[in-house]
């Protein structure tokens, strides 16, 4: 999509069946120089200052913050996710907005598609399976809660990005967090270290982790060499991002809701096919979101009690919306819209889409099947795999899956291909904007073949470009939720404009 209540792209490849495992390696060793032990050290010790860190952004204490900043901006802005929500769906389905080429911005629809690209992962297969493996049946409920709240955190970071956004030396629509901490709040350092940290986490978890993922699909389901995998999929990567945002929109409009309905679709045939069991497992969610299962399940799952679902359950919710953490922002804030609000929309429906929708429906899978306590030692992509080969047959289930990795990793992409040239635009200016595809280009090469190309030494290093993007990451989420405390009364302005242009009819 982690370490410490979360979950990484690499889940994919660690718990499939045909991957190698990046924490182990192959146990080969080799003689080293006295230079290369001492990097080793260097690198050694920097892992371990990362692991403190990414169990504090990860932890306890900001998964409070990021949901407790949902349930602040639902009070303070009269429950906008239940009272705006037939809007917003009316919005998604029937808005006439296009493009508008002379303002170089996309229609409200794209920008959505292209944020839900980045958003809808590989996460939403392996994330979820993993939660449920760690926190039990129960993570479930909670995952839900946290994005009930992260409807409004996410409408409220749109709004903002659209209200503060600017236009950059191409004449392009740029916003987003910085913008908005530079802008609105006066707080440039904060923009800068959210601009450094977006840009940074965006090569592990945009680029190297999805390509690996992309390739791990494409492996297990047809068997294609993880090189021949990069090679195409940096290819066709390259095609999109050369014609910059217009040409990237186009191409998540079309695959972002094929790819979602191919999932649902493919997962409500599962269900039915287990129609039984669903009112036992909606059950078991329920109790054990409450209640500690005590002796009733397998030992390899005896770790389940409440706590662990609400921690897993809220991590894995807040990660696969991306609600507090800043990021979905940067693309909506280049939509053609009259009024901030209505782009806020999208925001809400983007949460409810992918945590709502898809993650209660792989995990659905995984319960009504009986693979989460059938196979205990399972977890991440592989017990997924497991759940659709249980119901659909090992060959059918196999490609099922496989198909949907490579479309969740691929639009991934692209989506946070934006989000990088959007932060590194706000660093650096439009100049960096060649090399910045050059390097996307490279780690996805990287992140496909780089543990066949290097062996042992591309395992670590990829899990570790992983560890300490997913580090960065998480870090995102602190000036984004400063920024949105501060801003949080003119965002209520904001929003009291558009109720008030709505009712004389100046706004539809």
């Amino acid at each position: 999509m982690r370490g410490g209540g979360h979950f990484s792209a690499f889940d994919v490849a660690k718990y499939s069946k045909t991957a190698v495992n990046f924490e182990k390696g192959d146990g080969i060793m080799n003689p080293i120089s006295a230079d290369v032990t001492a990097s080793m050290s260097v690198m050694d010790a920097i892992m371990k200052v990362n692991d403190v860190v990414n169990r504090f952004v990860w932890g306890a204490p900001v998964l409070i913050l990021l949901v407790g900043t949902g349930i602040y901006l639902t009070v303070l802005l009269g429950l906008p996710q239940i009272r705006y929500f037939v809007a917003a769906m009316k919005e998604v389905f029937t808005s006439a907005r296009g493009a508008n080429e002379a303002d170089r911005s996309i229609s409200s629809f794209a920008a959505m598609a292209t944020a839900m690209a980045a958003t809808v992962g590989t996460g939403n297969i392996a994330g979820v399976a993993t939660a449920l493996h760690l926190g039990g049946p129960g993570a479930l409920v909670w995952m839900l809660i946290s994005a009930f709240f992260g409807m409004c955190t996410k409408f409220a970071e749109v709004t903002l990005a659209v209200h503060f956004r600017q236009k950059d030396a191409h004449g392009d629509w740029r916003g987003g967090t910085m913008y908005i901490l530079e802008h609105g709040a006066g707080q440039k350092w904060l923009a800068v270290i959210f601009a450094v940290f977006a840009f940074l986490a965006s090569f592990g978890i945009g680029a190297a982790t999805q390509a690996n993922s992309a390739a791990e699909g494409l492996s297990m389901g047809f068997g294609v060499n993880h090189l021949y995998s990069g090679i195409a999929i940096a290819v066709l990567v390259g095609l999109v991002i050369v014609g910059g945002l217009q040409s990237l929109s186009r191409v998540t409009t079309y695959l972002v809701p094929v790819m979602a309905v191919f999932y649902i679709i493919t997962s409500i045939v599962v269900l039915v096919m287990n129609a039984a069991h669903i009112p036992e497992a909606v059950a078991t969610v329920f109790k054990l979101a409450f209640e500690n299962p005590g002796e009733t399940v397998p030992g390899a799952l005896a770790g389940w009690c409440v706590k662990e679902a609400v921690q897993k359950g809220i991590a894995r919710g807040v990660f696969s919306n991306e609600a507090g953490m800043g990021s979905a922002p940067m693309v909506h804030a280049t939509a053609n819209v009259e009024h901030p609000v209505q782009q806020g929309f999208y925001g809400i429906f983007e949460v409810f889409v992918d945590t709502i929708v898809i993650c209660t429906m792989t995990s659905l899978v995984i319960l009504t099947t009986g693979t989460l306590t059938g196979s205990p030692e399972l977890t991440g992509a592989q017990l997924t795999l497991q759940a659709f080969e249980n119901a659909l047959g090992m060959g059918v289930g196999r490609y099922v899956l496989s198909v949907a990795l490579l479309l969740f990793a691929f639009t991934t992409i692209l989506g946070w291909y934006w989000y990088a040239e959007t932060a590194v635009t706000y660093l650096f200016g439009v100049w960096f904007k060649p090399i910045m595809k050059v390097l996307w280009i490279a780690m996805i090469l990287l992140g496909a073949s780089g543990a066949q190309l290097f062996g042992s030494a591309g395992n670590v290093f990829l899990n570790q470009i992983w560890d300490i993007s997913d580090t960065l990451n998480g870090l995102m989420a602190l000036p984004n939720l400063v920024g949105l405390l501060i801003l949080s009364l003119t965002l209520r302005r904001v929003v009291k404009d558009y109720d008030a242009k709505k009712k004389r009819g100046e706004v539809k």
